[in-house]
């Protein structure tokens, strides 16, 4: 069987697709045309939920009759947005910020139909504790992996767990990009269970 629901993941991201992929459900992935530029000020965990509905809501007023999810991920350092590096300097920069420190990476997921009058948001936060890394660390890790389409610097999921002493979610996707505890119960608030599709 197949749900009813036409389902579109609001992004491009690989990450996002990969973890919708999990719950076998079939969907599209549309890129959102989306600024985002953080406002003066915003902080981190408000800047994810404003681009999380920003990006549903843009795909969801050109496909009105799908369920669209939108997702976004701000790292969060002492109140400072730590979006995604794009490149080895800027990698470079953030994670001896972040050495030795504690971030939060807030990732905020939206669902929004327009035909359904579903429009909702959660909010997944999770807490990561970096080690005290050394310059050579940093550098190592960077020729690894190249995680410069992560916000933080880092792929927790690859060797980027390297880097870390502990981390606190209730919902472990989450720091992947996609926090798919919440994107079920918000599908299943639009009439899409993942289990009964």
């Amino acid at each position: 069987m197949h749900s009813p629901h036409r389902l579109i993941l609001a992004s491009t991201s690989a990450y996002r697709r990969e973890l919708l992929e999990r719950l076998r459900l079939p969907f599209e992935a549309v890129a959102p045309d989306v600024d985002e530029t953080p406002l003066p000020g915003e902080q981190p965990a408000t800047l994810a939920r404003r681009l999380a509905r920003a990006k549903a809501a843009d795909v969801a007023a050109h496909h009105p009759g799908a369920v669209v999810i939108g997702s976004d991920q701000v790292a969060d350092l002492d109140g400072l947005p730590l979006g995604k590096p794009g490149n080895h300097d800027n990698a470079v920069t953030q994670l001896r910020a972040m050495r030795g420190r504690t971030v939060v990476f807030h990732t905020a997921v939206a669902v929004r139909c327009v035909a359904r009058a579903v429009d909702t948001c959660e909010m997944a936060s999770v807490t990561v504790h970096v080690r005290d890394l050394s310059d050579d660390d940093i550098e190592r890790y960077l020729a690894a992996e190249q995680p410069y389409d992560c916000a933080g610097s880092a792929k927790a999921e690859g060797l980027g767990i390297a880097l870390l002493s502990g981390i606190e979610s209730d919902d472990p996707t989450a720091l992947i990009g996609l926090p798919l505890i919440r994107t079920c119960a918000l599908l299943r608030e639009a009439g899409i269970d993942p289990l009964n599709p």
